[in-house]
């Protein structure tokens, strides 16, 4: 208790009041989150809880950054390797592990029309499409970085929520591992190299994509630099493509 209570004692006024958010968000859900509730919890006055976060929804949004923290700096963390396929996957594995160990954090963060739009959803996203870049700029993605990232993403969270609304004795945690594994395989060209798929229009397409997205041209104006970027993603994108197979002898 001396020891919870120094470290109380050491806390500024705006972590007592996301710590006393946090609890209540985990204890109660979202309608346990009040200002009033807030401020008595952390011993701190209304008005000083209206000046630092102006209102509801600006604590709200700041008690998702303090929740989001540890897994964003696992994220970041994520030793990278030279199989980029298999660090999406880990990051996957990472983002079932946050909804599933914080279902109030998760909930709030995904499970509303809000969701996305506070700086932690938005710096979780970031690091979603720089790990699907890095999967095309190994030229092992079948669309443009955009349209994985966001399938990816909108199936994760659909399998989360899913587990989440189910009671934890009957969850079947094998969806996630499925899942992950059907989107890896919809969105890459599979593991280790294949010339079929490595020589296809959108996987060019995207690769070029990438490789003028991360190096540049000094070539084109930017307005042609626009155009291409826009054609590439369309080329990546077009419904229908398949990669390019060599004619037999004899074609005409």
């Amino acid at each position: 208790m001396k020891a919870e209570t120094v470290e109380t004692s050491t806390m500024t006024t705006r972590e007592r009041l996301l710590r006393a958010a946090a609890d209540l968000l985990t204890n109660g859900g979202r309608e346990a989150v009040s200002t009033r509730a807030v401020s008595a919890a952390a011993g701190v006055r209304a008005p000083t809880l209206y000046r630092l976060f102006g209102d509801k929804e600006g604590l709200l949004d700041a008690v998702v950054a303090y929740g989001f923290e540890e897994y964003l700096a696992a994220k970041k963390a994520l030793d990278l390797t030279d199989d980029p396929v298999a660090d999406l996957s880990r990051s996957w594995d990472l983002h079932v592990d946050f909804g599933l160990s914080k279902p109030a954090f998760y909930i709030l963060i995904y499970g509303e029309a809000r969701a996305g739009e506070g700086l932690a959803g938005r710096e979780a996203v970031a690091i979603l499409h720089r790990l699907v870049a890095r999967v095309a700029a190994a030229g092992q993605l079948r669309m443009s970085v955009e349209r994985a990232a966001h399938l990816m993403h909108a199936t994760g969270m659909g399998v989360v929520l899913s587990l989440l609304a189910t009671p934890p004795a009957e969850r079947d945690l094998e969806l996630s591992t499925i899942a992950r594994d059907h989107v890896l395989r919809t969105i890459t060209t599979g593991d280790g190299p294949d010339p079929a798929s490595a020589t296809g229009v959108p996987n060019r397409a995207v690769a070029l994509r990438e490789a003028l997205r991360h190096d540049g041209t000094d070539t084109l104006t930017a307005n042609e630099r626009a155009l291409l970027a826009d054609w590439l993603d369309r080329m990546a994108d077009a419904p229908g493509t398949s990669p390019v197979r060599a004619e037999p002898d004899g074609a005409g």
